[in-house]
C-alpha cells in the first residue's frame, strides 16, 4: 500500500545525530514521535546542534511516520573537537573524531598539519562548514601527544566534553591573591559564631583532597543533641563577578576522572584555602539543629562561623570506629588504609554511634514518605604508575556514606525550606532562590518499564503510568539479591526524570522532599555557592531584584548542563579503562550476566568489574537464533535454547577495540 503524503510543517529544535549520519529531532509537541532524518538530510547539522527542519507526514499502513529535512542550522552546539590525526594515501591531513556522534572526519590544512603525525590527538576548532558535499575544515589549536598514553587520554575526556584542565592566567593570579590572604583576622572572628571549641570532624573518600563539609555532634539536657553541618564558607573568598567567580560558572562543577579530579577552582582555594583541612581555623558556613531522640528537629539556626576539624576520617576509618575494632579497616578499605589510622578516631566513637543512630532514623523517615532507594554498586580502579588498571573491584557502600548523605540531605532540605519561606513573607514572587527538583517520572517510560519487568517475571504497580515512590521500592525490594538486580536498577533509573536546577520549586520526587536546594559543597559545585550567597541574603533581609531570577535561572540551566557532561566524562574515563584492562586478558574467562538483549547479539557485563561487552548473535552456537522482542530474548529455532536478560553466563574475551571502547566476548 502506497503511503500518502501530507502538507509539510517547520519545526526548530534540537537535532540528535548517529554514527551513520542520521539524525533525531523532538518534536515541540512530546506526545508526538520523534523525526527522523535520513542519512544525506543533515545538511551540516551535527549532535546538539539547534536545527529548522521541514517535516513531511507519511501514512503507512494507517500509521504516520514522521520523516525531516533540515533546512538550516540556527546555533552550533559545539565548535571543538577531540581528535586523531591521520594522514591519507593523497598527502591530506584529516582529524578522525573521537565523538562518534560526529560522522564526519575534519580536514586540516596542509599549513595547519605541519609537524602533526599519524596518530597523535589533537584539539581541533571547527572552522564555519556550510557545504555537505566537503569535508568540515578546522585549526589545531592543541597537540594533546601520542594517543594511548593516559594523561593524553584523559586530557581528551576532558576536553571532549567541553571542559579547560588548565585556568586561564588572571584565575590564577587571582586564586594566588586570595591565599596569600590565608591568616583569618579578629575583625573577621568577630563577625562570626565560634565553634572551635566543639569537636568536629569530617568523613571523606580515603584519597580526598578538598573537604566541603564537617560534622558535630554535642549531648544537650532532657536527651537532645546538637547537630552541626559546616560547610567551607567559599563564597567568602570568591567574590561574586570576580575573575574566579566567573570561570567557576563556566565549569560548573569539578569532574572527577578514574585517576585525577578537574576542579571547578584553582587547587590554592580547592585543597587549601577554602578546605576543612583538620586542626586548621576555618571560615564557614553552619546548619546548626537541636534534635530529639528521634531525629526530630526543635530548632535550627543558619550562619557564619569559624571552626576547627579536629579529625579527618575516612569512610572506611570512622565504620571501624563505629565496629569498635580498628582492624576492620583494612577489610573495609581492601588494604589500602592501615590498621594505625583508625586507632587515632576512636575517641569519637561514641559520638559516631549516635550520628549513626539518628541517620538511620532520618532514612526510614524518608522512605517512609515515598523516597526511592537507587543504591547501585560502584567501582574503584587500582592504577601502575603509567596509569595502566591492574585491577578494578566493587566498592562497599558503608554506614557511614549513609550517615554523611543523611546529615547532608537534612541541611540541604531545611536550607530550601527557609529560603522558600522567607521568599513567601517578602512576596508572593517566586524570587530570590535555586532550588534542586526532580519531577514525577514520565509516564511513557513507566508503562515501558512495567512491560519490562513484567516481562522479567515481577510487578510494577502503576495507574495508567502515574507511579508513587513506595511502588518504585516494592519493586526494588522484589529485585533484591536476584540476578535481575542491577539490570532493572538501571532501567529504574533510566525511567526517571534527571535531577536539575531551577528557580520554581516543585519538589524532589525521589527523596520526597518538599523542598530541596544544593548547599554542602561550594568547593566543586557552583549552585551550592549561590545558594550560601542567597541564604546570606535571606537572613541579612536583603531584597531580590528582577535580574537576580533571570541570572539565578541561566545558571541553573548552565549548571545542570555542565553536571551532565561531568557524569559523561567520568563514565568515559572508567568505560576506558574497563577496556584497557580487559584488553590485557584476551583468552581469559570470566563470569557475567546478561545486560542487553538487540537482534545482532547479547551484552555481558563482567561480575567483577561490571566491564561490558558483546556476543555477536553468529557465534551464540550451530542453531539459527532469533530476537524475540516481548521477552527480550534471544531464542535457537531447533533447540529452544534461550539467552535473556538476567541470565548468567560463562564467556571468554576475544578481543577490546580501545579506540571505540568496545569488548568482544565469546560464550564459553
Amino acid at each position: 500500500m502506497k503511503g500518502h503524503k501530507s502538507q509539510k510543517t517547520v519545526i526548530v529544535g534540537q537535532i540528535r545525530t548517529t554514527m551513520k549520519g542520521a539524525g533525531y529531532i523532538d518534536d515541540a509537541d512530546p506526545k508526538k514521535e520523534s523525526v527522523y532524518v535520513e542519512p544525506g538530510h543533515l545538511n551540516t547539522a551535527l549532535d546538539g546542534d539547534k536545527v529548522e527542519v521541514a517535516v513531511s507526514d507519511t501514512r503507512v499502513r494507517g500509521k504516520i511516520e514522521k520523516k525531516g529535512i533540515v533546512t538550516k542550522v540556527v546555533e552550533r552546539a559545539k565548535g571543538s573537537f577531540v581528535g586523531t590525526v591521520s594522514f591519507e594515501k593523497t598527502g591530506n591531513c584529516v582529524v578522525v573524531p573521537d565523538d562518534k556522534k560526529m560522522y564526519v572526519n575534519i580536514s586540516i590544512s596542509a599549513q595547519n598539519s605541519k609537524g602533526l603525525k599519524n596518530d597523535q590527538k589533537v584539539f581541533v576548532k571547527l572552522s564555519d562548514w556550510t557545504d555537505p558535499a566537503k569535508l568540515p575544515t578546522g585549526a589545531v589549536i592543541k597537540v594533546l601527544g601520542e594517543k594511548g598514553n593516559n594523561n593524553v587520554e584523559m586530557e581528551s575526556i576532558v576536553l571532549e566534553k567541553g571542559f579547560e584542565v588548565d585556568f586561564p592566567h588572571n584565575v590564577e593570579s587571582e586564586a594566588r591573591k586570595v591565599g596569600q590572604e590565608k591568616t583569618i583576622g579578629a575583625e573577621e572572628i568577630a563577625k562570626r559564631r565560634d565553634i572551635r571549641g566543639t569537636p568536629t570532624f569530617t568523613i571523606d573518600p580515603f584519597d580526598a583532597k578538598d573537604f566541603d563539609d564537617a560534622i558535630s555532634i554535642k549531648k544537650l539536657p532532657d536527651g537532645l543533641f546538637e547537630i552541626g553541618v559546616h560547610i567551607a564558607d567559599v563564597s567568602h573568598y570568591v567574590r561574586e563577578g570576580s575573575a574566579l567567580d566567573k570561570e567557576a560558572v563556566k565549569r560548573g562543577c569539578s569532574v572527577y576522572l578514574v585517576d585525577r579530579t578537574i576542579p571547578m577552582l584553582p587547587e590554592v582555594l580547592s585543597n587549601d584555602v577554602c578546605s576543612l583541612n583538620p586542626n586548621e581555623d576555618k571560615l564557614s558556613f553552619s546548619t546548626i539543629f537541636v534534635m530529639d531522640s528521634n531525629a526530630h528537629v526543635r530548632s535550627r539556626w543558619f550562619g557564619k562561623t569559624i571552626m576547627n576539624s579536629t579529625h579527618r576520617f575516612t569512610y572506611e576509618t570512622a565504620e571501624a570506629a563505629i565496629m569498635g575494632d580498628s582492624s576492620l579497616v583494612v577489610k573495609y578499605s581492601s588494604g589500602i588504609q592501615t590498621t594505625a589510622s583508625a586507632e587515632a578516631g576512636m575517641k569519637y566513637r561514641e559520638s559516631l554511634i549516635e550520628l549513626n543512630r539518628l541517620a538511620k532514623i532520618l532514612k526510614k523517615e524518608k522512605f517512609s514518605k515515598g523516597a526511592v532507594e537507587f543504591e547501585q554498586d560502584e567501582i574503584k580502579f587500582q592504577l601502575d604508575q603509567s596509569g595502566k588498571p591492574i585491577g578494578i573491584n566493587k566498592t562497599m557502600r558503608l554506614d557511614t556514606h549513609k550517615l554523611v548523605e543523611e546529615f547532608m540531605l537534612l541541611a540541604n532540605r531545611e536550607v530550601a525550606k527557609f529560603i522558600f519561606d522567607s521568599i513567601k513573607k517578602k512576596s508572593t514572587r517566586d524570587t530570590g532562590a535555586i532550588y534542586r527538583i526532580h519531577d514525577i517520572p514520565d509516564k511513557d517510560k513507566i508503562m515501558n518499564l512495567v512491560t519490562f519487568v513484567k516481562a522479567l517475571g515481577y510487578t510494577l504497580k502503576s495507574d495508567d503510568g502515574v507511579v508513587t515512590g513506595q511502588s518504585l521500592n516494592d519493586l526494588l525490594d522484589q529485585i533484591e539479591d536476584t540476578p535481575h538486580e542491577s539490570l532493572i536498577r538501571t532501567a529504574t533509573i533510566r525511567s526517571m526524570q534527571k535531577a536539575v536546577y531551577s528557580t520554581k520549586n516543585i519538589g524532589h520526587f525521589g527523596l520526597a522532599f518538599s523542598f530541596y536546594t544544593h548547599f554542602t559543597s561550594p568547593i566543586r559545585r557552583y549552585p551550592d555557592l549561590l545558594v550560601h550567597r542567597v541564604l546570606a541574603k535571606h537572613l541579612n533581609n536583603e531584597a531580590f531584584g528582577d535580574r537576580d531570577i533571570v541570572v539565578f535561572q541561566k545558571i541553573a540551566d548552565s549548571s545542570t548542563s555542565r553536571e551532565i557532561s561531568a557524569s559523561e566524562a567520568e563514565r568515559a574515563s572508567k568505560k576506558l579503562k574497563q577496556v584497557e584492562y580487559m584488553s590485557t586478558r584476551i583468552g581469559e574467562s570470566f563470569d557475567g550476566t546478561i545486560t542487553g538483549v538487540a537482534k545482532w547479539g547479547i551484552y555481558v557485563a563482567e561480575s567483577k568489574t561490571m566491564s561490558e561487552g558483546m556476543i555477536h548473535i553468529s557465534s551464540l552456537g550451530e542453531d539459527y537464533f532469533s530476537f524475540d522482542e516481548k521477552t527480550y530474548s534471544i531464542i535457537g529455532e531447533k533447540t529452544g535454547k534461550k539467552f535473556t536478560l538476567g541470565d548468567t553466563v560463562k564467556f571468554q574475551v576475544k578481543g577490546a577495540d580501545i579506540d571505540r571502547r568496545m569488548l568482544d566476548f565469546a560464550l564459553v
